[in-house]
C-alpha cells in the first residue's frame, strides 16, 4: 500500500535471520494471493469478487490478517477492504466494490498486504483485462522494467534516493510521469515503516542501505500530469487528469548478496 512522502532518512530497523524467515513465510501466502487473483482477472468479474478471494486465502486458508483491512486502525475511515483495485485513472487505494465490473481493455492495479505471525509482506501488480491498446501495454512494460531498475539498486552501500531516481529516470525515458506524493516504505512488523522510499528525486541522499533492511518497492507510473487527488472515499487516489495509470510492488530485502525478492512470482 502507497505510503504518503515522509522524510527518507529516518532509519529502518535492521532484520535478523529469523525475521527475514518470518517475512519470507507471510510473502509466501500474498503471493498466493496475488496469483489467485491474477488467474481471476477478466471481464465480468467485480473487483469485490476479487477482494472475497484474498480474504478467503489469507484468513480462512492460512489464519493470517490482512494487512489493509481497517487500516490504519482508529482512523475515521480505515480502509474497508483486503485488496487495493484501481483501474484505469485510479493510481492507488481503489476500494473494491460490487459495482465495478471489469472490461476489456482496462488496466487494473491489486495491491494486498499480508500479516503472518506478526510479520507483513506486501506486494502489487498491474495486468490488462482482455485486450489492451498500445498506450496501455506500454506503460504496463515500462512500469514492470521500472520496478526491476528500483530493485538493483537495493544493495548495501547504496542510498534510499538511488532506488527512487532508478524508477523517475526509466519512467521519463519513456514518456511517463510518476507521483510526488506517493511512494514506497519500510516494511517488517508493521506495513509501513521507515524510511519512505519516493518514486522520484536525485540519486546518492537519504539513509544509506544495509544488509538486513527490508523495504516495500513500488513504482508507480503515470501516462500524463504527475499530479494526484484523493476521491471523496477519502482512499482512491486518481490522476488529476485522468489519464491512465499503473503500480506494482514487491517487498525486498537488502543482503550481503543482492537483493532478495521475497515476493517474488511468475507473471
Amino acid at each position: 500500500m502507497g505510503y504518503s512522502t515522509r522524510r527518507l532518512d529516518r532509519k529502518p530497523t535492521i532484520k535478523s535471520e529469523l525475521d527475514l524467515q518470518r517475512m519470507r513465510d507471510a510473502a509466501k501466502i500474498n503471493v498466493e494471493v496475488l496469483q489467485t487473483i491474477w488467474e481471476a482477472i477478466k471481464p465480468g468479474v467485480t473487483t469485490w469478487e476479487l477482494d472475497q478471494i484474498a480474504y478467503d486465502i489469507i484468513v480462512n486458508k492460512y489464519g493470517a490478517v490482512p494487512a489493509f483491512l481497517n487500516y490504519p486502525p482508529g482512523s475515521r475511515h480505515p480502509f474497508p477492504a483486503t485488496i487495493t483495485a484501481s483501474i484505469n485513472e485510479e493510481l492507488v487505494h481503489g476500494i473494491p466494490s460490487k459495482k465495478r465490473v471489469l472490461k476489456d481493455g482496462d488496466l487494473i492495479s491489486i495491491d494486498c498486504g499480508t500479516i503472518y505471525k506478526g510479520y507483513v509482506a506486501d506486494s502489487a501488480f498491474s495486468k490488462g483485462v482482455g485486450q489492451l491498446d498500445e498506450e496501455a501495454s506500454n506503460l504496463l512494460r515500462v512500469t514492470n522494467e521500472s520496478l526491476d531498475r528500483a530493485i538493483e539498486q537495493a544493495l548495501p552501500g547504496n542510498r534510499v534516493s538511488d532506488i527512487s531516481h532508478a524508477t523517475q529516470k526509466h519512467a521519463e525515458k519513456h514518456g511517463f510521469n510518476v507521483p510526488r506524493q506517493y511512494g514506497g516504505h519500510g516494511v517488517g512488523k508493521k506495513m509501513h515503516e521507515e524510511p519512505h522510499i519516493p518514486n522520484w528525486g536525485k540519486p546518492g541522499k537519504g539513509l544509506r542501505l544495509r544488509p538486513g533492511m527490508t523495504f516495500a518497492i513500488e513504482p508507480m507510473l503515470m501516462a500524463g500530469t504527475h499530479e494526484t487527488e484523493v476521491l471523496k472515499d477519502h482512499w482512491t487516489v486518481v490522476s488529476k487528469d485522468r489519464a491512465l495509470n499503473a503500480h506494482t510492488e514487491h517487498t525486498v530485502a537488502v543482503t550481503d548478496n543482492g537483493p532478495e525478492i521475497l515476493t517474488l512470482w511468475d507473471q
